[in-house]
């Protein structure tokens, strides 16, 4: 993001007084009356004195937008034509021949070159020293003894298992059932066998 310098706004506010209201005294009195002090003087504040304190507290302003993002180079750029146009307008213009628009020249310079400080500080902390890397030394590998070897049982040969023919039993005989006769309910009476009657023996008469 590009800004823009801050002092540019009390510059605004000057050229607009001194052009848009001519004859103004910047060393007139803002209000007609006086401040008295503890010490028992009286102090009395001018436009000139109010705008240097304005000009102050847009520097303060100036600087800590600048400490925090930093100033880019056309920020530089920008200070650097404000304190040029400053002064030369300090120098060609009779409305800015004055003593109150002097110290807001000086103040732009102290601007400009603080905001060129501050980039060169910067600059020297990006730039990044390469240091040697310091190798650990290399310990040689140490000797171990080799494992005893362990003394392993030799495989029982295991005979394969035959698998034995199923014998599977014979089939039960199923009798024949008799027939039913389907018009009667009752079932067929099967003929039993008569016992053989046998005569007795007659004895022989003597």
């Amino acid at each position: 993001m590009i800004g823009f310098p801050l002092l540019l706004i009390p510059f605004a506010i000057y050229n607009m007084i001194a052009f848009l209201t001519p004859g103004v005294s910047w060393t007139a009195p803002v209000y007609s009356g006086q401040i008295p002090l503890q010490s028992g003087a009286t102090w009395m504040a001018t436009i000139g004195e109010a705008f240097l304190a304005f000009t102050l507290l847009m520097l303060m302003f100036e600087f800590i937008k600048s400490s925090r993002t930093g100033k880019s180079f056309v920020e530089h750029f920008l200070s650097l034509c404000l304190a040029g146009g400053a002064a030369a307008e300090f120098w060609m213009v009779r409305e800015a021949g004055n003593s109150t628009f002097l110290l807001f020249v000086v103040i732009c310079f102290v601007d400009m070159f603080a905001g060129f400080a501050q980039s060169l500080r910067r600059a020297r902390k990006a730039v990044v020293v390469a240091e040697p890397v310091v190798q650990p030394p290399v310990m040689a590998p140490v000797a171990r003894p080799a494992p005893a070897p362990v003394e392993r049982p030799a495989p029982v040969p295991v005979e394969p298992v035959r698998a034995e023919p199923r014998v599977e039993p014979a089939p039960a005989r199923v009798e024949p059932t008799p027939a039913r006769d389907p018009f009667t309910k009752a079932e067929p009476v099967t003929p039993r066998a008569e016992p053989e009657i046998i005569p007795p023996v007659q004895k022989a008469a003597p």
